[in-house]
């Protein structure tokens, strides 16, 4: 009865996990922001545009909170395009922009980014814009 009783007891043990509890395959994020920054959009397809034409993406967002934000840097991703944006401090519920110019010089498909930062955020936000050079 003795062994009986051990063995019981080792295979319970053998059995059981001794790893953090954790669900995998949890398909929901949890993850909560509570930027005052909101972005009408953060990617846009622009299609398809012509060879050597500059194209201008404007990125609009809409300050939701109670303090003054202010972009402290706007950097593209790479030397084929140019960044403005608003450099004034953007008011409780006033909207500002970030524009991105695109010198559309090679043919194909492109897909860039330009990273955001301001005061109100942590972390940049990366807004991206893609199409076609024809």
């Amino acid at each position: 009865m003795k062994t009986l009783k051990i063995t019981l007891l080792a295979a319970a043990f053998g059995l059981m996990s001794f790893t953090p509890n954790s669900v995998i395959g949890d398909p929901i994020d949890k993850t909560v922001t509570n930027s005052p920054v909101v972005w009408k959009a953060d990617a846009v397809e622009v299609g398809n545009i012509p060879q050597g034409t500059p194209k201008a993406i404007e990125f609009s967002f809409k300050n939701t909170g109670k303090s003054d934000i202010i972009i402290t840097n706007v950097k593209p991703a790479c030397g084929c395009t140019a960044a403005d944006y608003t450099k004034t401090p953007i008011k409780p519920g006033q909207t500002a922009y970030v524009k991105a110019v695109y010198n559309a010089a090679a043919k194909g498909a492109f897909s860039k980014t330009v990273s955001v930062t301001t005061n109100a955020d942590a972390t940049p936000k990366i807004l991206t814009f893609k199409g076609t050079v024809i």
